[in-house]
């Protein structure tokens, strides 16, 4: 028969731990909820198991006797037994104030640092004062930096929506780099300080920082090639343009190709007509913007596997005349050498796809020619891209 757990010294610290883990310790620095002072009952003998194992009982009792009381109190009943006579038990202990359970755990520095930081938040911040009563470790975590992203979420809420770049931005010890690394936590510290209308909650505080908050974000680049020499634009072929400028260009081609391997890019054949725009997988946000494009015929190349069809799909759905090239059954099959394992195949119900289309995806998902077969398209032969231009 296993011997009652009867709450030792050491359990009492472990629920203390679990109190601090939660910030429990740390939010009750900031406003007295009641929590304190904290009792904590204590499981202890019956008098049946008094009687059966009073060695151990005893042995129990002693633990307490001979722990370190310093930082609480330890509450006796007394308890009266038919055989064994009068005996005390420790029933409960008591721990006064959070600063006493902290130096317990010997954490008194980490709660003095915590008061430290909530009595630098400014007047006016009460934002920041609820995000600190919900993260308090967080705020312990970024101890060091503490002052300067005060600063920064201090400008950034005097300066609401400022149309300027983070590099423009001008307070003692805090440069881009700085900011940068911060974004996600000084997202967190905005959504709570700044009003509804200073935030696009539509773009992530983290990949989309600039938008969210009112800054300028560095401009997506658009790269293509003009596969007609009579095209040239002050005689280059190979440009790189902003989005807003590449909307604004309405080349006078009959034929767009977009394909996600650079190098099957720059190698793509001479053709009257035509470009290639170099792809960059998911998020088509850029190319949507040039509503010229919405009246040429396109040709999309990505990699035969689940998460080409997906790009392949995403990208139709803007742009609903555009026809797969190289990603169908026959140049799966021919190319067999150059198979690998595709690592996280995509399961998604696309909507976008054409009959051929959906059913080879459905044949990659379901694993029909192979586990988790990838077919990736710089391996497709450079004869066959030339036949199919060419159709």
């Amino acid at each position: 028969m296993s011997r009652p757990i009867w709450t030792t010294p050491a359990d009492i610290r472990a629920e203390l731990e679990k109190r601090w883990q939660r910030g429990q310790l740390l939010t009750e620095t900031l406003a007295d909820s009641g929590l304190f002072p904290l009792r904590l009952n204590l499981k202890q003998p019956t008098t049946a198991q008094l009687g059966a194992d009073f060695a151990a009982a005893r042995a129990w009792v002693e633990s307490w006797q001979n722990a370190d009381s310093r930082f609480f109190q330890i509450e006796w009943r007394d308890i009266r037994h038919r055989q064994l006579g009068r005996n005390q038990l420790p029933a409960a202990v008591l721990f006064a104030t959070p600063a006493d359970a902290a130096a317990l755990l010997k954490k008194s520095g980490e709660l003095a640092r915590f008061i430290e930081l909530s009595k630098t938040v400014p007047d006016g911040f009460d934002g920041l004062r609820a995000w600190l009563g919900k993260y308090p470790l967080r705020a312990l975590e970024y101890a060091d930096q503490w002052s300067r992203l005060l600063a920064v979420a201090g400008w950034i809420s005097e300066h609401p929506r400022p149309g300027i770049y983070l590099r423009q931005i001008s307070l003692p010890g805090v440069d881009t780099k700085f900011i940068e690394k911060h974004k996600k936590l000084l997202g967190e510290w905005l959504d709570f300080l700044l009003p509804e209308a200073a935030i696009e909650r539509k773009h992530s505080a983290i990949g989309g920082f600039e938008l969210r908050y009112g800054f300028l974000a560095k401009p997506q680049l658009i790269r293509f090639r003009l596969l007609d020499s009579h095209l040239r634009i002050g005689g280059l072929s190979d440009l790189t343009v902003t989005a807003e400028e590449f909307a604004g260009l309405d080349l006078p081609v009959r034929r767009v190709f977009v394909t996600e391997n650079d190098i099957n890019g720059l190698a793509f054949p001479s053709l009257d007509d035509a470009m290639v725009i170099f792809g960059r997988g998911y998020g088509f946000e850029a190319l949507a913007k040039a509503e010229w494009l919405r009246g040429k015929e396109i040709d999309y190349w990505g990699d035969i596997d689940t998460h080409g069809f997906a790009i392949l799909d995403q990208f139709r759905k803007l742009f609903p005349q555009t026809r797969s090239l190289l990603m169908d059954e026959a140049t799966l099959l021919s190319h067999r050498a150059h198979w690998v394992t595709e690592a996280a195949p995509g399961k998604a119900e696309l909507s976008h796809l054409r009959a051929e289309e959906a059913a080879l995806y459905d044949g990659l998902r379901d694993n029909r020619f192979g586990s988790h077969v990838r077919l990736e398209q710089e391996y497709v032969g450079f004869a066959c891209l030339l036949q199919a231009v060419g159709r």
